[in-house]
């Protein structure tokens, strides 16, 4: 997550805010009855627990440290060093190349080393076919997750809850949204909203 993902505030059954994280936060600290007031995080369905003392500007910067920028590099080994903040390094930043650390075998480091283009391009190669052999479900399914955390938090004593959540898990976007009918409107909107690509929206 970061300060720019997108996130929203609820307050029982209303939602108060959603946009970038630092925004809402900042909505939510100037909100009365703060303390009730749960944030989502749109891409996950999870809480995000916020810290809200201090003044605006001190909020925010303690966001910023706890979800930095993620600088762009070509993926490194375990135990090896990783550019320092405010260097180039190497990479294509521009294609939105980040720098993780991977753990492997030192046999699967040797086979990567050995393959053309080296570790990187064969670690790009190896994902994405297996994105193409997985298609959109790996999509679907972390958004039916998605949805089902933000429920779970949200509506898990309304009624029709366990029938809403299986229309989700089985992708029945008629049942899921039959079954939420008489909840508050904006707490069905929202799980409709992360359901989308789970339900073929």
């Amino acid at each position: 997550m970061s300060l720019t993902a997108a996130s929203t505030a609820f307050q029982g059954d209303r939602r108060i805010a959603s946009g970038p994280l630092a925004e809402v936060a900042l909505v939510v600290k100037a909100h009365d009855g703060a303390a009730s007031i749960l944030v989502f995080d749109d891409a996950t369905g999870a809480v995000v627990d916020l810290d809200l003392r201090g003044s605006d500007a001190e909020i925010v910067a303690r966001l910023a440290e706890r979800f930095p920028a993620v600088r762009s590099a070509e993926p490194v080994a375990e135990g090896q060093p990783t550019p320092e903040a405010g260097t180039r390094g190497r990479g294509r930043p521009k294609l939105g190349v980040i720098a993780r650390e991977v753990t492997l075998l030192p046999r699967q480091w040797e086979w990567l080393a050995a393959q053309p283009g080296g570790a990187s391009q064969a670690l790009r190669r190896l994902v994405d076919a297996a994105r193409r052999a997985d298609g959109d479900e790996g999509v679907r399914r972390s958004r039916r997750e998605a949805a089902y955390r933000f429920l779970s938090a949200v509506a898990g004593n309304l009624p029709g809850f366990e029938e809403a959540s299986r229309a989700l898990f089985a992708g029945d976007l008629e049942k899921f949204a039959r079954e939420m009918a008489n909840w508050p409107t904006d707490i069905r909107s929202h799980a409709l909203k992360l359901a989308g690509s789970a339900l073929g929206k």
